[in-house]
């Protein structure tokens, strides 16, 4: 697939455009409650969103969130309210990483920023206030993918030691063609099924150097071989979703390679339903991942 970069700041704009006209899920969430905090020169990311826990929980733990977007669209503001519930309902400090976006940042780019802002903060969290050895890392469709790839890449590399991790609808297999996907158990409509193939196919393109990169397990952690040792995971899947059935399968490999693992599907439901609803099962997500979260970093 041949795709000028100019074609990229179009998609951007009408993917803007387009987000702007949906409702938004949780609607009531305060907006703008975080702190931003510059870091020093060597530090991964310029600064932070850091997101403090009300009520005063003395030195907390801290939830890495990564929004989604198919590696190439969005931003750190669309997940800002949520990331304000994840917070106060887990009693946990969540930094909202505007990460690095392709083209212009190319596989496995995302992947070592976060994967580096993971270790900055197990070394120097008390320097902004949170307890860097109480550490998880999620996200939201391709922030899902990122959470995964960094939690492989903690384990090839020795650390940090990450006490869980939360995959949210995201793609896991880049390897192989959105068009010849297996959903799962349900069939989708036509419609959606041929706009979700086709924009995961140019998300690919522009997330990927070359082709064969999809092959790595970073890029596709449904390719690992040992999945054995990870951090426990929340993984959430939506009914109605093209990335629904490699969702449930990394789940039961997960569960089957001995990692502790909560998998719940949302019937009903399609791909960002956290995001964009329906309100119900959008609240039962989120309120999932806060209490998944006060469990594994209490």
């Amino acid at each position: 697939m041949s795709i000028q970069f100019d074609d990229i700041e179009t998609f951007r704009a009408d993917a803007r455009h387009q987000a702007a006209s949906w409702p938004r899920a949780l609607p009531h969430l305060p907006k703008g409650t975080h702190e931003r905090i510059p870091l020093p020169a060597h530090a991964p990311v310029s600064e932070l969103m850091l997101y403090r826990p009300s009520g005063g929980v003395g030195v907390p733990g801290v939830f890495v969130n990564l929004h989604g977007g198919g590696f190439v669209i969005g931003d750190w503001e669309s997940d800002d309210p949520f990331c304000r519930l994840l917070a106060d309902s887990a009693g946990c400090a969540v930094v909202n990483l505007d990460y690095v976006l392709a083209p212009e940042h190319k596989f496995p780019a995302a992947v070592e920023q976060t994967y580096a802002l993971l270790v900055w903060l197990a070394e120097h969290g008390s320097a902004v206030g949170v307890d860097g050895s109480r550490l998880a890392v999620g996200g939201h469709s391709a922030g899902g993918n990122l959470s995964a790839a960094a939690c492989l890449l903690a384990k090839e590399r020795g650390g940090p030691a990450l006490r869980g991790q939360i995959i949210d609808y995201a793609p896991l297999d880049l390897a192989t063609r959105p068009s010849e996907k297996d959903t799962g158990v349900v069939e989708l409509p036509p419609e959606i099924a041929d706009v979700d193939t086709e924009t995961g196919a140019r998300f690919n393109a522009w997330y990927l150097a070359a082709p064969e990169d999809a092959a790595s397990p970073l890029a596709s952690p449904a390719l690992a071989e040992d999945l054995a040792g990870l951090p426990p995971a929340l993984v959430i899947t939506a009914e109605k979703d093209l990335l629904r059935g490699e969702g449930d399968r990394y789940a039961e490999r997960l569960a089957a390679a001995g990692v502790e693992t909560e998998h719940v599907v949302f019937e009903g439901c399609f791909h960002a339903f956290t995001h964009f609803g329906p309100e119900d099962p959008a609240a039962a997500a989120w309120h999932r991942m806060a209490a998944f979260l006060a469990r594994v970093l209490a």
